[in-house]
């Protein structure tokens, strides 16, 4: 499978492990994610449990946007399927990016996108062009976007 989650944030930075302090602008953010192998589509589960409880440390870049306090997840966007097509999904959202995010397993440059106003109907049409069959969720979040 693959999956894009949407964070919304207020203009904030936030140090990303080994990437250091990044900058984010106001607005929205994708994150484009496998879910192939054992864990699948459970990791957007991981996802909107470690924003709403923030209980553990970080251990991949995304886990850095979930436990600050500036993002909230909002939507999660999935395809199941066998074929491998995250990069492909990355490629096809493109635009403004944070360089080096998510992407340390691939030639990529990010896997965490920017868009200015919500991009969840956006996402949908990407996921149809590359023939995948996209179900999106809403995520309710209590946390706080400052």
């Amino acid at each position: 499978g693959v999956y894009a989650l949407v964070l919304k944030n207020s203009c904030c930075e936030v140090r990303i492990g080994a990437l250091g302090l990044r900058e984010f602008a106001a607005g929205w953010h994708i994150y484009v994610g496998s879910a192939r192998g054992s864990g699948g589509l459970v990791r957007v589960e991981r996802h909107r449990r470690l924003a709403l409880l923030r209980d553990r440390p970080p251990r991949w870049h995304i886990d850095y946007l979930l436990l600050d306090p500036h993002f909230a997840p909002s939507a999660a966007v999935t395809a199941t399927t066998g074929r491998d097509c995250e990069c492909d999904l990355a490629r096809t959202i493109g635009g403004v990016h944070i360089p080096g995010f998510g992407c340390s397993d691939c030639t990529c440059p990010s896997h965490l996108f920017f868009r200015p106003g919500d991009p969840a109907s956006e996402l949908l049409d990407v996921f149809v062009g590359l023939d995948l069959d996209a179900r999106i969720e809403t995520i309710k979040h209590e946390g706080s976007v400052q």
